[in-house]
């Protein structure tokens, strides 16, 4: 899971990063809207978190960028503005969360984490992989050979690793993200389940799973 996060505040950014990587999230930190935008066009984020007031532009603004060029993206507002005209307009501009100052950082990963699982579930899009597809509204895999039916946590779950193919995503947050906790009897249902993926894309030679023991996984399309 990658996060970019857009602070100017140089003590609170960094407590968030040092805080959110203990929590297994990956972030790139941007101090202000010039940098978070050249980052925003190099790098593929799962989720952007903005504060409203930045010293060279305001949040609101950085955001309608992102929801013209990456309508996919999710993100949500951290700031100290929180009247109730300031909250309404974040939200109208399509922002999963309002959160204001203060805050307390195990608040914003339970926000985090939320905020994907709900993207996840609440997804109405084909989503390709390989020569495969997944139909998520319709809880549907297609394959070259087969058509599966799927249970909700098996379309969650491909509908999570076809967003991140071909990059290392890491057990812990693999099961934070689907299961909702870092748990060891969850892990071994996690076993099961890319088990049972393996056996679904077994006809389409252009998706390979590779396992990194402890690590994590790798969904290659190729």
């Amino acid at each position: 899971m990658s996060v970019l996060l857009i602070e100017d505040d140089v003590d609170l950014g960094k407590l968030l990063t040092q805080f959110l990587e203990m929590n297994d999230i990956e972030v790139v930190h941007a101090r202000d809207g010039e940098t978070a935008l050249d980052l925003f066009e190099r790098i593929e984020f799962d989720l952007a978190i903005i504060d409203v007031m930045l010293p060279d532009t305001n949040g609101f603004k950085i955001a309608k960028v992102f929801k013209q060029q990456k309508p996919d993206l999710p993100f949500l507002f951290l700031t100290a503005k929180n009247k109730k005209e300031d909250i309404i307009s974040g939200l109208k501009l399509g922002a999963e969360d309002y959160i204001t100052k203060p805050f307390e950082p195990e608040e914003l990963v339970l926000r985090i984490n939320i905020v994907l699982r709900r993207n996840l579930q609440n997804g109405n899009q084909t989503l390709d992989i390989g020569n495969s597809s997944l139909k998520h509204d319709e809880l549907k895999l297609c394959t070259p050979q087969n058509e599966y039916k799927l249970t909700q946590k098996e379309s969650e779950l491909i509908a999570f690793i076809i967003k991140n193919k071909n990059r290392l995503i890491k057990r812990q947050i693999m099961l934070k993200t689907i299961w909702g906790e870092n748990d060891y009897f969850l892990g071994r249902s996690m076993d099961v389940f890319i088990s049972r993926l393996r056996k679904f894309f077994k006809d389409d030679p252009m998706i390979r799973i590779e396992t990194f023991r402890g690590v994590g996984y790798i969904f290659r399309d190729n």
